[in-house]
């Protein structure tokens, strides 16, 4: 190899030209706003299955315009609270098939446009949810699990045009309270394959726009804490609504069974426990106990309503407003009938009445009370039969038996 010349241009500018190629490839790659190894088409960007342990190394690099992001079967861990704050335009992100366990509130906050959002086949459910036996330690415990949030509360605040929305998967043992509340436009939500065993019936009320609801593969307690949910679920039936399947895992005797085919008469005894429960002094849970309007529609830092002051009127069990309904018609059709019946009663008697009063005055002028055709004819001959008898005996008979004008008999 020549040393370099520098007493001659041409030859330091071969040298830089390498270097000038590699920052324009660069450049072209920020230009065109497709992370490395993505493939990016439209206003879409997929990178399914690259291995990636963070955003810092495809955020940077997605236009603002960006409207679908695919993030499936990578090593996500974790979500922070900025990292998606410059896609407001995003209307799909998937970030299926990772390892998700925490996710900072106001993960996010920034998607305004957001209408469907996949976080199925995560851990969210691995983080615990931060609980302290003395309500005045509760921010203690959570500034401690700081580094593990997996749901709060916060997480889906301000996706208002949220429509779908799938956790499936995860490992999730329990809502919390208020998870849902942004969500009145939610219309398709996944809860299938995970550890739920009851669900509160005010974690849904929100869901005013719900049409399908994913409940499969979890251990149902069919007990009193799953009553009131039953409640709202046949509610949602009864706005045509759709719930694929929640088959009791306990008590023993309704295993494989869904609840929506146990009678709700079979969860009366819960009135007794609620009783029980209202004793003073008393802490156990209440899961009987219906959800309060003023804790749903009320202001997020607003004064709580006290639970024994609010009380919900519970929905009644579709199997009964049917039956009241059926009852109802019934009964009309019942009425018509009894209506048709009498007057077919009163018709048939007065025409009865008056066909009897028609043959007393015909018997009462001697006319014929059955005349046909030919009722003529037939008179005459029998009068020429009579006039001509054949024996001597004939005189005799009609002496002993007159006959009676006015009747004749005719053939059969």
């Amino acid at each position: 190899m020549q040393p370099l010349d520098r007493t001659h241009p041409e030859s330091l500018v071969y040298a830089a030209l390498p270097s000038l190629l590699l920052v324009l490839l660069g450049l072209l790659e920020v230009a065109s706003g497709c992370p490395t190894l993505c493939i990016c088409k439209s206003n879409g960007t997929d990178c399914t299955g690259l291995a990636l342990l963070s955003l810092t190394t495809v955020l940077p690099l997605l236009p603002q315009d960006t409207r679908t992001l695919r993030l499936p079967h990578n090593n996500l861990s974790s979500l922070g609270d900025r990292d998606l704050s410059n896609l407001s335009s995003l209307e799909l992100l998937d970030l299926s098939d990772n390892h998700l366990f925490s996710l900072q509130p106001g993960a996010f906050s920034g998607l305004s446009s957001l209408q469907w959002l996949n976080l199925s086949g995560n851990n969210l459910g691995d983080c615990p949810l931060p609980t302290s036996p003395d309500p005045s330690n509760q921010t203690e415990v959570t500034q401690s699990n700081r580094s593990c949030w997996g749901l709060s509360r916060e997480l889906f605040q301000g996706l208002w045009t949220l429509k779908g929305l799938d956790l499936s998967l995860n490992g999730l043992v329990v809502l919390p309270m208020g998870l849902l509340d942004d969500l009145q436009g939610l219309a398709w939500l996944s809860l299938s394959g995970n550890k739920l065993q009851s669900l509160d019936r005010a974690t849904f009320q929100p869901l005013g726009s719900l049409l399908s609801l994913q409940l499969a593969g979890n251990p149902w307690e069919c007990d009193c804490n799953l009553r009131d949910f039953k409640h709202w679920m046949e509610w949602m039936l009864y706005r045509h609504g759709q719930v694929d399947a929640v088959k009791c895992n306990l008590p023993k005797e309704l295993r494989g069974q869904d609840i929506r085919s146990i009678p709700i008469e079979m969860f009366n005894y819960c009135l007794q426990l609620d009783n029980q429960d209202s004793v003073p002094g008393y802490n156990g849970p209440r899961g009987g106990s219906p959800p309060c309007v003023g804790r749903i529609n009320g202001p997020m830092n607003g004064p709580q309503v006290n639970q024994e002051e609010c009380v919900r009127q519970r929905y009644r069990p579709v199997s009964v407003r049917r039956a009241w309904g059926t009852q109802i018609v019934a009964a009309c059709v019942c009425g018509v009938v009894c209506v048709l019946m009498v007057v077919a009663a009163t018709y048939g008697c007065i025409y009865a009445s008056l066909m009897a009063k028609y043959q007393r005055e015909l018997k009462n002028r001697g006319q014929p009370l059955m005349a046909g055709e030919g009722g003529g004819e037939t008179d005459a001959e029998d009068g020429a039969c009579m006039s001509s008898p054949t024996s001597p005996d004939e005189p005799e008979l009609k002496e002993s038996s007159p006959i009676v004008h006015g009747y004749r008999i005719t053939g059969f």
